[in-house]
């Protein structure tokens, strides 16, 4: 990213990308003044490199934030295939569930139920919703096959659809994963 481009500067489109995304941003820009390499930063930037430059210079150290970002994101993938609430432990990469220590053995379609509500905590999904993101649009079937899932869930769960722990029912809405 230069600082000097037409329309927009640099610091302005640097500020843009870091609210999207953490992607490594590297400014490469003839200004040499530590007000602009030190404002550059604070906005988000990875580097700065100066020009002249060289580059074999500019191509290394772009391949090293790349390869500190594919790591970085490996182990941000790595915690979202654990998720954790209330004593309730489910490791998406070994296809575990666990309560409170014990494990709990889930079929696939109630596994994949359970961690589609877990990862989006908090929203509420329609039968409709459910059946069609897990079971897919061509699907044969009814949306009561939500309904009879959840209510499997709950039963390995010990978890009470009256006062629930994990799995709440909301009136004419569907379903929620509770993220308290």
């Amino acid at each position: 990213l230069d600082l000097m481009l037409p329309g927009e500067d640099g610091f302005a489109i640097c500020r843009a990308l870091r609210q999207q995304s953490d992607i490594p941003i590297v400014f490469v820009s003839a200004r040499q003044t530590d007000v602009d390499k030190i404002r550059s930063f604070g906005l988000g930037a990875d580097d700065y490199l100066t020009k002249p430059f060289s580059p074999g210079e500019l191509v290394a150290r772009c391949q090293a934030h790349l390869r500190r970002y594919a790591q970085l994101k490996g182990h941000t993938h790595q915690a979202q295939q654990c998720l954790q609430a209330r004593g309730l432990e489910l490791r998406k990469a070994e296809h575990r569930v666990f309560l409170d220590g014990r494990e709990i053995v889930l079929p696939h379609r109630e596994f994949d139920l359970l961690a589609f509500l877990m990862e989006n905590a908090g929203c509420i999904f329609s039968r409709d919703t459910l059946f069609e993101r897990l079971w897919g649009l061509d699907a044969l079937g009814s949306t009561a096959t939500v309904a009879v899932h959840i209510n499997r869930i709950r039963e390995r769960l010990g978890d009470n659809s009256t006062q629930p722990r994990f799995i709440e029912t909301v009136r004419g809405a569907g379903y929620r994963f509770r993220k308290d």
